[in-house]
């Protein structure tokens, strides 16, 4: 039933889309067609979660905040759509393993590197977390750049704007780590390639600068387990 009810939305977001907000995309012969697969994008709105599954034939799992829906209905139906809560002040191990259990079994799953909405609709760095998943999947990363949904409901907006949306997909980035590999260093170089790489599709400014990505090439690996920090 969560498959079909999947379905009509992602039909009814399409028509939605297309008729009015001029909806396209840009490299969907990027998307693989089956096998596990993570796909990150930059996240400027709610509007996102819908605009970018629009783009993608395929059902995919979303990794989204935890807090985002707080009644327990809504909770439930976005659960069984493939919505996966995450708790983002600490390392939500068990949505991480969850999206982990997908890729390996041939799911596509979304993950917003940012962690949250940009306030301004510019691009963010990246969190790690992304890292982890990567580390233990050894998965493909289809970076992805969402133009417009910022336009359409920025944070704070109670209704949407009509604004012409075009999703960029990119070509798939593969990372080279070994098995189970838990650097923080590997997982912050792993955030920083991805977003560089949306920020290239999206013609926009990259949230590092020259010196931080030095730094970070340059520190020894760390061991990551057991850290606290705000990982997605």
């Amino acid at each position: 039933m969560s498959g079909l009810i999947y379905a009509i939305l992602w039909l009814f977001f399409n028509v939605f889309s297309r008729v009015f907000l001029r909806y396209r995309t840009t490299g969907q012969e990027h998307i693989p067609r089956k096998g596990g697969v993570l796909f990150a994008a930059n996240h400027a709105s709610y509007s996102d979660i819908p605009l970018l599954g629009c783009g993608i034939p395929r059902r995919v799992a979303y990794l989204g905040r935890a807090t985002l829906f707080p009644k327990r209905f809504f909770n439930w139906a976005l659960r069984s759509l493939g919505w996966i809560p995450l708790k983002t002040d600490r390392i939500d191990r068990k949505a991480f393993g969850e999206a982990i259990s997908l890729i390996k079994a041939g799911k596509p799953v979304v993950i917003f590197p940012e962690g949250t909405r940009s306030q301004d609709g510019h691009l963010k760095k990246g969190k790690p977390g992304i890292g982890v998943i990567v580390a233990e999947t050894q998965c493909q990363v289809i970076p992805a750049y969402i133009s417009g949904s910022y336009e359409v409901l920025p944070m704070g907006a109670t209704r949407l704007r009509l604004h012409p949306v075009t999703i960029h997909f990119g070509e798939p980035l593969e990372f080279s780590s070994s098995p189970g590999e838990r650097s923080r260093d590997f997982y912050d170089y792993v955030s920083a390639t991805v977003m560089r790489r949306i920020a290239e599709l999206g013609q926009v400014p990259y949230p590092y600068n020259h010196k931080q990505e030095s730094l970070k090439s340059a520190s020894q690996p760390s061991n990551a387990e057991g850290e606290a920090g705000n990982f997605c």
